[in-house]
């Protein structure tokens, strides 16, 4: 009979939820890498409008001076938004951490288990393997008492044919 373990399903249903966990890790990755590239964005466009106020009418620039301004406004709230992405980024990789360990030990369990089957499957095999080795060895002696038996018979009938 194969090994079958009783927790498989136990097991299988933890690997599924550090995958998903996993592709969590992915995602607020993903969400930390676009809001970098949006803080890149900004200050490039805040450089860009830095070059274009110095070739610019001096009228606008009270208008180039109000949306640098808000471009400024913009790149704090994207750095706050980047650190509240990336203590997110951490809390998921914390919980996939839990989810790795929660499946490393039943994967643990597993080989454990599955040891202790071998063991045991060896064991029952050694066990038939001396039976069946007592067996043939009385079998053995039960043949070879016959044959002596029958030689003994044998010698016997010779005897009483010469003796007659």
């Amino acid at each position: 009979m194969p090994f079958s373990y009783r927790l498989q399903k136990i097991l299988e249903i933890r690997i599924r939820k550090k995958e998903e966990q996993l592709q969590a890790v992915i995602n607020a990755q993903k969400e930390v890498d676009r809001i970098e590239l949006l803080i890149i964005k900004n200050l490039q466009q805040i450089e860009d409008l830095t070059k274009q106020m110095k070739k610019a009418d001096p009228m606008m620039f009270e208008q180039y001076d109000k949306f640098i301004k808000h471009l400024w406004e913009e790149d704090e709230k994207l750095k706050l938004q980047k650190q509240e992405a990336i203590e997110a980024l951490e809390k998921e990789k914390e919980l996939l951490r839990l989810r790795e360990q929660e499946v490393n030990v039943l994967e643990k369990h597993k080989e454990h288990q599955k040891e202790n089957y071998i063991q045991e499957q060896k064991a029952l095999e050694l066990k038939e393997l001396n039976e069946i080795g007592s067996q043939k060895f009385f079998i053995r002696n039960r043949e070879k008492k016959e044959d002596e038996e029958y030689q003994e018979y044998l010698e016997y009938l010779e005897k009483l044919k010469n003796g007659n």
